[in-house]
């Protein structure tokens, strides 16, 4: 990882803790606001210790981008969870064999840059 790299993530790091140190949750109570923090916190340590080892630039771009989508998506809706997508279960394709398969393949493409890593997490 190079020294601005580094610096990018470290930043990275920091903002989302300052962003739950200063998060209210939209309904105003305090039992929802707490939650929401540690909700906050914890998914960023979870993912950034997951990903502490990733060496490929592109890998780490991608991860950084997923970060600040996440956190543009959270302080504009004030929702800290991911927001999900909706496709139908079985809209694309027939319920066997190669179709099934491809679209599958067809799902994780169409996966938006936040929700990247949140199945793999969940």
């Amino acid at each position: 990882m190079t020294p601005v790299t580094r610096q990018d993530v470290l930043g990275l790091y920091r903002k989302i803790f300052r962003i739950a140190k200063k998060w209210q949750s939209a309904s105003g109570q305090i039992e929802e606001t707490i939650k929401e923090k540690e909700y906050i916190k914890n998914e960023a340590k979870t993912l950034f210790r997951k990903n502490k080892n990733v060496m490929d630039p592109k890998l780490i771009k991608q991860c950084i981008e997923e970060c600040e989508a996440r956190i543009e998506i959270g302080l504009h809706y004030n929702i800290p969870y991911p927001r999900p997508i909706h496709l139908p279960p079985m809209g694309l394709a027939h319920k066997q064999g190669r179709m099934l398969r491809h679209q599958e393949k067809l799902r994780k493409i169409s996966k938006p840059i936040y929700l990247k890593s949140h199945d793999e997490v969940s």
